[in-house]
C-alpha cells in the first residue's frame, strides 16, 4: 500500500514538472510569434526577406520584424498612426534597405514663439526650434537667438512650449535647400523582362544659401544671394532592368538589318525588319510635343524622354506611337519609302554613319 502511494506521488510530480515545462515552451513560442509583423499567429520570423525595423516614437522604442519595403508600409503594418504635423525620418517613401533599420517619429506639439509684440502659435514636430520658426513663416537672422521661456499663460495656451526670439541686429539669413538626385537606368541581361532592381539608392544633396535681406516696417522688400555652397552632393539612384527578348539581339552597325518575330497586342505575329538611318532629325521633333533630341552613348538618337526615334508605316503606327525596338522603347516620329513594301519595318535613327553627334 505504501509502495503504491509512493509511486502515485512520483507520477504526480513527473506530470506537474511536464506541465510546467510545456507551459514555459508555449509562453516562449507565443512571445516569439507575436513579435513578428503578422496577424497570423502561426507565422514566425523565418519568413524570407523580413528585416528588423526599430521605431523611436517620442521616447518609446518598438522593434518589429517586417517584410515591408518602405517606411510607410512598415508603419501601417506596425499599426503606428501619424497625426497632422508629425514628421518621420527617413521619409515615408524611403526604402527599408538594411537588416537593422531605424525610423524616428517626431510628434507634433504645440509651440508658442514670441517676436517682440508678435506671437505665433503652431503645431510643430522636431527639436530644431530655428527650423520650426522658419517653417512657421518667421524670419530668423544669423546671430539671432531663440530661448525657451516660462509659460505664464498656461491656462490660455495649454501645455505649449514657449520660446522668445532675441534679435541681435543681424540682416543675413542662411538656409539649406535640397538638391534632387538623378536616376539612371541600366540594362541587365541576367534579369527577366520587365523585372527591375534598385542597385543604388538615391540620396538628395544639400546646398547652403546665404542671403542679405532688406526690410521696411518689418516687411521683407529684397533678398540678395551672397553665397552658395554645396554641403552634400546628391547620389544618383541606379535601377537595373531586365531586357526583352527583342533587345537581347539588337540592331548593330555591323548587322545593317535585324530580323525578329514579334507578337502584336492584338495577338497576330509578324516578322519585323529593322534598319537604321542617319539624318538630322530636328525637322520632325515638333510632331510629339517638341524638344530636341540627343545621341545616346550607343549612337541611338533619342528624344527628351529617352525614346529612340523611329520611322515607321504611319497607317499602322501613327506619329508619337510608342513601339518596341531592339534598341529599347521607341517613339514614331518619321516615315519613309520603305513603308510601302515593308509595312512592318522600323527604321531607327542613329549616328552610326555620320558620327557627328547629330
Amino acid at each position: 500500500m505504501r509502495l503504491s502511494r509512493k509511486i502515485d506521488r512520483a507520477l504526480n510530480i513527473i506530470i506537474a514538472i511536464s506541465v510546467a515545462i510545456f507551459l514555459v515552451v508555449i509562453a516562449s513560442v507565443t512571445h516569439y510569434v507575436t513579435f513578428a509583423d503578422t496577424n497570423d499567429a502561426s507565422e514566425t520570423f523565418a519568413t524570407d526577406g523580413a528585416r528588423y525595423v526599430t521605431f523611436y516614437d517620442d521616447g518609446n522604442k518598438l522593434t518589429v520584424k517586417t517584410e515591408a519595403h518602405t517606411v510607410r508600409e512598415a508603419l501601417e503594418r506596425a499599426d503606428i498612426e501619424l497625426n497632422d504635423g508629425d514628421k518621420v525620418e527617413p521619409g515615408l517613401e524611403a526604402e527599408i534597405n538594411s537588416d537593422n533599420f531605424h525610423v524616428n517619429i517626431y510628434r507634433a506639439r504645440p509651440v508658442i514663439i514670441k517676436d517682440g509684440k508678435k506671437t505665433k502659435y503652431i503645431m510643430a514636430a522636431g527639436s530644431d526650434i530655428t527650423s520650426i520658426a522658419r517653417d512657421a513663416g518667421m524670419v530668423i537672422y544669423d546671430g539671432d537667438e531663440i530661448r525657451l521661456i516660462a509659460n505664464t499663460d498656461f491656462l490660455e495656451s495649454g501645455a505649449a512650449s514657449m520660446y522668445e526670439i532675441i534679435r541681435n541686429g543681424g540682416r543675413t539669413i542662411t538656409m539649406d535647400e535640397e538638391i534632387p538626385f538623378a536616376e539612371r537606368t541600366e540594362k541587365d541581361y541576367n534579369l527577366a523582362p520587365e523585372v527591375s532592381e534598385v542597385r543604388q539608392l538615391g540620396e538628395v544633396g544639400v546646398k547652403r544659401l546665404v542671403y542679405n535681406v532688406q526690410y521696411v516696417n518689418n516687411e521683407e522688400v529684397s533678398r540678395e544671394l551672397v553665397n552658395e555652397e554645396v554641403v552634400r552632393e546628391p547620389v544618383e539612384r541606379v535601377v537595373a532592368v531586365g531586357v526583352s527578348a527583342i533587345e537581347r539581339s539588337p540592331l548593330t552597325v555591323g548587322k545593317g538589318r535585324n530580323y525578329y518575330t514579334y507578337t502584336k497586342p492584338d495577338g497576330t505575329t509578324v516578322t519585323r525588319q529593322e534598319t537604321y538611318y542617319d539624318l538630322n532629325m530636328s525637322i520632325v521633333m515638333g510632331a510629339c510635343g517638341g524638344g530636341d533630341y540627343t545621341v545616346r552613348e550607343d549612337g541611338a538618337k533619342v528624344d527628351k524622354d529617352g525614346y529612340v526615334l523611329v520611322a515607321a508605316n504611319l497607317s499602322l503606327y501613327p506619329r508619337c506611337s510608342i513601339v518596341e525596338t531592339s534598341l529599347g522603347p521607341g517613339k514614331v516620329y518619321d516615315t519613309g519609302g520603305f513603308a510601302a513594301n515593308n509595312p512592318e519595318q522600323f527604321d531607327l535613327a542613329t549616328d552610326w554613319t555620320n558620327r557627328d553627334g547629330r
